[in-house]
Parts: C-alpha cells; structure tokens; sequence
C-alpha cells in the first residue's frame, strides 16, 4: 500500500487561513469517492457536516455519521471513504501551534469525538468567515476544549494486528451477517478457536463475540447512513436478526439509540 503525504496547498483553492498555525478547508465530495491511503504534516479534526464517510487507519475503522468527527495525528496515515454525498469541514493544526495552545488534551492518537450542538455551531461559525480574526481564533479554542469529550465510539471497530486475526476480521467484516462459529473461521485463518479468541479479546479489548456484534451494527449504521428508504424490518432481515426487537435491542446496546433514534439525531 503506498501512503502519500498530500500537502494542505494540493487539497484545493477552498482553503482559508484563521489565524498563524491553523487551516480551514471545505470540500464537497460524491457517494463513492475515496480518498486514499495518505497523511498530513498537520494534525487534524475531520467532520462531515452532512453525509457519512469511513475513516480507516491502522488501528481500526471509525464510521461517521453527523454527530461524529474523528481526530488524525500529524503524519498518521488514514484513508477516507464517502458513503454519501458528504460536505467535509476540516480544520488543520500545526504542530509547533498545537504544542503552544494545548494543555490536558491527548492528541496523540486517533479519536472519535461527539459532535454536540455547540462543537457543530463553533465549526459552522469558523467556516462562515465572520467576524475577524479574534473571534476565529476564540472559536478555535473552543473547539479543542470540545475535544475532550473523545470517546470510544459505538462507530469505531478497532482492527487486530495479528495477521490470522486481521484475516478472520476480514472475513467477518466482508459479510457482517455471516453465522459461522468461531471455530469454523478460526479453521479458515489457520488458528484455533481459542487461540483467536484470545487474540481478539487482548487486541481490540472486545471480546470476539462483542467485536461481531459491533461489526454488525457499524454495517447497519453504514446501511441506514446511505439508504433513506430502508426499513428497519428489511435491515434486521439482510443482517440475520431474527425480529425487529432483537436487532434494535442490540443497536442500543452499542450505541445507546435504538435505529430509528439515530436516523432522527443523525439527520440520515
């Protein structure tokens, strides 16, 4: 896999500048783009403020509804892919600016981090080039002071780096409805069951049983995100639940909503 640093100038004439140290850029993309594997010499805060993408780096695969915005290290490699028409707003972070600015915030790894009402109208006032550059630059800081409120996201589906159990996660994420038993997959991936089970449970601290299941509902969030005619009913049936019920009480067991919530405060 070949992985480019793309600098902020090659990412288009919609770029805006809000104060020394940090970087705006709006872009629209299509249902279907990707955007390869690449990385930025700028840390970032990556938000779709309509539309869902896919951000997948080596640890895992966080998908991103509306409510959502995932947070890239500098020089960490990640690959975006739009599953719905998607209006991105990003903001960019120099180093030496994120060194001088931050105190109490870990930026050192990828997060999701819950896009509440204000984080949304901070990064909605910061693209609309309003009121000069002392009030961008308050807005910046409040949007960073949102940032502690990363969490684990329901949406992020960490990936084992064992080379048989990042097959058998494949394999699982290829076809999320799949009912093979763990010992049927372990044979597939030339492991045994406990040995993957292991695995599983010491390197995505999901036990494998809890992993599939996130797996499952990521596919249904993916589903709901890019499907507005979808019904639940039909969704519960592709993914093998056997009733509406038992596929929503699992969907708020992940994500504490059942799927019609998420539809409805996702704005899907």
């Amino acid at each position: 896999m070949t992985i480019v640093e793309t600098p902020l100038k090659a990412l288009g004439a919609d770029r805006v500048t809000t104060e020394a140290g940090v970087h705006l850029i709006a872009r629209t993309y299509h249902k279907g783009i990707r955007l390869d594997p690449h990385m930025h010499r700028e840390a970032q805060l990556i938000y779709a403020s309509s539309g869902t993408m896919q951000v997948t780096t080596p640890r895992g695969r966080w998908l991103v509804p509306p409510d959502r915005a995932v947070w890239v290290p500098a020089r960490h490699a990640h690959a975006i892919d739009m599953l719905a028409d998607s209006q991105m707003r990003t903001l960019y972070f120099e180093l030496d600016w994120l060194k001088r600015e931050t105190r109490g915030v870990r930026l050192d790894r990828e997060f999701v981090v819950q896009v509440s009402p204000l984080l949304h109208q901070v990064i909605l006032a910061l693209f609309a080039h309003e009121g000069g550059a002392e009030r961008a630059a308050m807005l910046v800081r409040l949007a960073l002071v949102e940032l502690r409120r990363a969490e684990d996201s329901s949406t992020f589906i960490p990936l084992p780096q064992d080379p048989r159990a990042r097959r058998a996660a494949q394999l699982v994420l290829a076809s999320p409805a799949s009912e093979e038993d763990l010992a049927t997959l372990a044979g597939k991936v030339g492991s045994s069951a406990r040995t993957l089970s292991r695995l599983f449970a010491a390197e995505t601290r999901l036990s494998f049983k809890a992993w599939c299941q996130r797996a499952r509902i990521a596919a249904a969030i993916e589903r709901l995100s890019t499907d507005r005619h979808l019904s639940v009913k039909q969704l519960a049936a592709d993914l093998g639940y056997a009733s509406v019920p038992a596929f929503s009480h699992a969907f708020r067991q992940v994500t504490g909503r059942t799927p019609t919530e998420f539809v409805e405060q996702s704005g899907t």
